[in-house]
């Protein structure tokens, strides 16, 4: 890995890593639901040059049906997951919210393997196992304080795994890289929320419980200024929009597996640097379920390439079991060759459509 491609990886990993700890800070001076509907105004705006580049490149038409996927993507991401996980971050400790957030990758095998019917390998399930064994030893149960803050951050991981799913399939479906999609889903989820803020200030809002304050009569920009701007731009425009946007570069860049480090190591970050500035002391079982969980992404990211290479060890010192290993590497190939397969009808589909409709723009005759 190349010093660029090291940046391409650092940069998003401390950005996601502070998420927690600036949100925290700006918590005390916004309203939750505020600064949920700010930051993802204002990051997807951040990326809008970028998506129209590509949708302009690569000739991409949005139908109402894509809206519609778009919209409910967004409504996953902004209105549900990250509106209870901004909650959820005044509730409990940043460090704990950041370690549940981590864990969202875990819900999506999940959440893909119910209903998408994907399988899950034996390191998968081993990594599942180990991710919520982490959990269960940070959450602490039998100890357990700031109750309310930590299901709504659990809740919020296994919303953040939906979101992932949809986004995939979603942007498959219409034809939007991963960096567009995220845009136009903190797009639409901002005007969601927007729409549901509005509402917030209706007569009828007034009847909501005096506990429950944050939600009535809802300010879109209120408490932004000079002072707090620094604080708002960085949450937005860095944490929100520029970590993102590395996020899904770093994977055209520098590769899935090591893009995958970011989530990897901020299980790890995220604790020592809300120690550092918001003085959160890291407990003992905090620290055992990092290293838990740590493992479980290190399974994950590092799970198969170790399970073909004690194969191999073993198909060397075991002739008997060449074609045991040789029928696990040929249906390996075959899965993979069937995936390409897959893609590659897609692509050319994708490809035919986008010819007959510039034919019937440009009223060419069509080939036979």
């Amino acid at each position: 890995m190349n010093l660029k491609s090291f940046f391409y990886i650092l940069i998003p990993t401390f950005l996601f890593s502070s998420m927690e700890i600036a949100l925290k800070i700006a918590g005390g001076q916004f309203n939750p639901i505020e600064l949920n509907f700010v930051r993802f105004l204002i990051g997807g705006l951040a990326l809008l040059p970028f998506t129209m580049m590509y949708i302009r490149k690569h000739s991409v038409r949005l139908s109402r049906s894509d809206f519609g996927r778009i919209a409910l993507t967004g409504f996953v991401i902004v209105v549900l997951s990250m509106t209870l996980y901004q909650l959820s971050i005044g509730m409990a400790t940043a460090s704990v919210i950041a370690i549940m957030l981590s864990a969202n990758p875990i819900f999506g095998l999940i959440i893909g393997f119910v209903f998408l019917k994907e399988k899950l390998s034996r390191t998968n399930v081993l990594a599942l196992v180990l991710t919520l064994i982490g959990l269960l030893i940070i959450i602490n149960p039998f100890h357990l304080s700031g109750a309310m803050g930590i299901m709504l951050g659990l809740l919020s991981s296994i919303l953040f795994g939906v979101y992932g799913v949809m986004s995939r399939v979603n942007g498959g479906k219409i034809g939007l890289n991963g960096l567009s999609m995220t845009c136009l889903s903190f797009l639409f989820g901002s005007a969601e929320l927007g729409v549901l803020m509005g509402l917030s200030h209706l007569p009828i809002a007034q009847n909501i419980p005096s506990n429950y304050s944050e939600f009535v009569n809802i300010p879109f920009f209120k408490g932004i200024s000079l002072q707090t701007l620094p604080l708002i731009l960085y949450i937005s425009v860095l944490v929100t929009g520029v970590a993102f946007g590395l996020y899904f570069l770093s994977m055209e860049k520098v590769g899935i597996l090591q893009a995958s480090l970011i989530f990897l190591v901020k299980p790890a970050l995220a604790p020592v640097l809300a120690l550092i500035v918001l003085g959160e002391a890291m407990k003992v079982n905090t620290i055992i379920g990092i290293v838990v969980i740590l493992l479980g992404s290190f399974v994950t990211l590092m799970g198969e390439k170790i399970a073909y290479s004690v194969m191999a060890i073993f198909k060397r010192n075991n002739p008997e079991a060449h074609q045991e290993v040789d029928e696990l590497a040929k249906v390996k190939e075959e899965l993979e060759n069937g995936e390409l397969a897959k893609r590659g009808r897609a692509t050319e589909e994708a490809v035919r459509h986008s010819i007959e409709e510039k034919r019937q723009a440009h009223e060419l005759p069509s080939e036979n």
